[in-house]
């Protein structure tokens, strides 16, 4: 082939340009490489940032004088930690099996709430609202069975078919419940709590070769008295997928517990604290930081006004009064059945503080997480807050209600006399009362509790005077306790209509002795007690008596009384001769070892035996003491029983005991055997129908 000298020239040209090419590349590349490599590698790093929530730890709920009744101890957490758990679902699983292996050789039991049985053939073992939750999570259809949603677990968390049928279950269930907590680099996964040292011991030996697992020193809640006013403390507890929605929007995490009832529930705000925030830091994948960035707070310790020994001898004399009671019957009393249930309330005369609250039967709030099966079905209902819940006529204790609107209507006055001739006619029917009182005034009535003069004075008040001192002493509405109660009803004529039954004139003299349909709580009466014995000023009964900080050193807030009503006594006379009457009822028929006359200060009482549906009466009384400077206010029921007017001088006695810490012997009912039982939710106690004596 030839070749000119010019195309000689032009290939040497070409071959230039090409090597000045290269080396161009060349030097490009170095220069990346090596003088801009620190800029480079700049440029393209990835920075997230994580917060995670630290929890609060709670505040503790003590009583009147410090002593705990709900406390938090040390427990040890087994905490799956986000940052360095492995991202490799196998690796992953491998740890989590590890840890519920020892775990589970310690019967230390972990979260999991996957509603499928735990060994083949699976079945939804959970509530319908659960089982749609798990398909919905899962992404199945709604007809998908427990097959389907383990075989999607297994498939989406790469457990191994290496893994046994009782592995495989175990991991789903772990995961599963990972899921639901939203376990993530903002999101920690809880799980197991309060771990026994020893297997924290074993755990922290495995350590090293279990990458993710944390083990922390939490504050563990704990019931140092669970028998101490167990209604009203109530329970915390994890928060439902039904709860969630709204309780994110105040910060809470799904990991978190809320307070469930009474009083965790009441003061949630003040028990539940403010959240920490760890920020943990990734850059291109790997943490490289993890800093607290918000402080945790303490939630504040919530102080009651309730004595716990105080309390404690409460329930002793209710339990003791009606493991006994068939000692006290007699004659008149043999065809009551039964006794087996009541309640007890006490209340500071001052300001309406809860000293004491007693139901009967009751349950231990220890016990309550372990043995709950067993108390909602013991009998007789345990688990029924009947001081507060319970509803029951009030019976000749109403006579009270009775009598100041009497007084302070001027229909009568102290000196205003009616005739008792034993039996009354009115519109045809003939009304009795249990004596012949003859020409009877207010005092004399309320001590013999004289039917026929409160009847006559009845047709006076008409049922709306009667229903308005009803209102004003604060039946037919909630008292405001902080745990809450049953607000009852009043017997009128929208009661009557609204249960179906003909209203008749009758029903206003029925009305007017506590027979009729009322329908009120001991608590409400100890609360009418109180505000006789506080001359019309009507108290809000409340059991927190003030905040104080985690420690319980500072005091954060103190609670002032609430006057929830005033009935404005028209003369001085009103409540003066209300109280004389009540104080002559404690001279009535008193056994000398029961006896209300040598305590050294007057005891105002009114009891009543009002007849009832289901039950042939129930044993009520009402009352305050010292009569002439009043520092309690009570009220007490017992069901198909007599007599409850028996357990008031050991309940005087207590108090001076327990709560002013006199030296006083407490003469009666507390060193016998006693009944307490477990117990179960229940419905109201209501209570119904015509005369009765007291």
């Amino acid at each position: 082939m030839k070749h000119t000298a010019s195309s000689y020239v032009k290939l040497s040209l070409a071959s230039l340009l090409v090597l000045a090419s290269c080396c161009l590349c060349a030097w490009r590349l170095m220069k990346i490489q090596v003088v801009e490599s620190e800029r480079y590698s700049i440029q393209h790093v990835t920075t997230q940032k994580y917060a995670q929530t630290i929890q609060a730890t709670r505040g503790e709920i003590v009583d009147s004088e410090g002593t705990p009744i709900i406390e938090n101890k040390v427990g040890y957490d087994v905490i799956i930690e986000p940052d360095t758990f492995p991202e490799d679902n196998a690796k992953g699983n491998q740890i989590l099996l590890s840890i519920a292996d020892i775990l589970q050789k310690h019967q230390v039991q972990w979260s999991s709430s996957l509603p499928i049985s735990q060994t083949k053939p699976y079945t939804f073992t959970g509530d319908d609202d659960a089982v749609a939750e798990l398909k919905e999570n899962l992404k199945l259809n709604v007809y998908a069975t427990a097959e389907n949603c383990m075989d999607k677990l297994v498939a989406d968390y790469d457990i191994s078919d290496s893994y046994s049928q009782e592995e495989q279950r175990i991991l789903a269930g772990i995961r599963y419940e990972m899921q639901l907590r939203s376990f993530s680099l903002s999101n920690r996964f809880l799980l197991a709590e309060d771990v026994p040292l020893e297997t924290v011991t074993e755990l922290k030996e495995r350590g090293i070769t279990l990458s993710g697992m944390d083990i922390t020193e939490e504050a563990v809640r704990s019931v140092a008295q669970g028998n101490v006013v167990p209604h009203e403390i109530g329970t915390v507890g994890p928060i439902y997928a039904t709860e969630y929605e709204e309780l994110k929007s105040k910060g809470y995490n799904l990991d978190d517990v809320v307070g469930k009832s009474g009083i965790e529930q009441a003061m949630e705000s003040e028990l539940r604290g403010t959240d920490g925030i760890k920020t943990i830091t990734v850059e291109n994948g790997k943490v490289v930081s993890s800093d607290i960035t918000k402080p945790v707070q303490s939630g504040h310790t919530v102080q009651l006004t309730v004595n716990s020994k105080f309390q404690g001898k409460l329930q002793e004399i209710l339990d003791s009064f009606i493991g006994n009671f068939d000692s006290l019957r007699d004659d008149r009393t043999e065809s009551l059945g039964e006794v087996s249930c009541g309640a007890l309330v006490v209340l500071d005369a001052k300001d309406g503080g809860v000293l004491g609250m007693a139901t009967a039967p009751t349950y231990d709030l220890g016990e309550y997480k372990t043995n709950y099966e067993e108390i909602l079905n013991a009998e007789n209902s345990p688990l029924f807050d009947r001081a507060a819940y319970g509803l029951y006529r009030p019976g000749s204790t109403f006579k009270t209600i009775t009598a100041t609107a009497g007084m302070n209507e001027g229909i009568i006055n102290g000196n205003s006399t009616y005739y008792c001739g034993q039996t009354y006619e009115f519109h045809d029917h003939t009304y009795s009362c249990t004596g012949y009182h003859g020409d009877i005034a207010l005092t004399r009535a309320l001590q013999v509790s004289c039917n026929i003069f409160f009847y006559k004075l009845s047709e006076k008040l008409t049922i709306d005077g009667i229903t308005k001192y009803a209102r004003l002493f604060g039946l037919g509405q909630a008292t405001g306790l902080e745990t809450g109660d049953a607000a009852g009803h009043l017997s009128d004529q929208e009661t009557f209509a609204e249960m179906g039954e003909d209203w008749t004139v009758g029903q206003v003299l029925q009305s007017a002795i506590g027979q009729g349909e009322w329908a009120v709580t001991p608590l409400q009466m100890a609360n009418v007690a109180c505000t006789i014995a506080n001359n019309g000023v009507r108290y809000q009964p409340h059991l927190v008596d003030s905040i104080w900080d985690y420690n319980h050193e500072n005091c954060v807030e103190e609670i002032d009384p609430v006057v929830a009503g005033e009935i404005k006594p028209t003369s001085d006379e009103v409540f003066q001769y209300v109280e004389s009457g009540m104080i002559a009822a404690s001279t009535n028929n008193f056994p000398t070892q029961y006896s209300l006359q040598n305590l050294g200060f007057d005891v105002a009482i009114k009891t009543g035996t009002p007849q009832v549906d289901g039950r042939v009466q129930d044993s009520f009384f009402i009352g305050y003491a010292p009569a002439e400077n009043p520092e309690i206010a009570f009220a007490g029921v017992i069901e198909g029983g007599e007599y409850s007017k028996y357990m008031i001088r050991s309940i005087i006695q207590a108090y001076q005991q327990c709560v002013k810490g006199e030296n006083v012997a407490i003469d009666n009912f507390v060193t016998t055997t006693a009944t307490t039982t477990s117990a179960s939710s229940a419905s109201t106690t209501t209570v119904t129908t015509a005369s009765q004596h007291s």
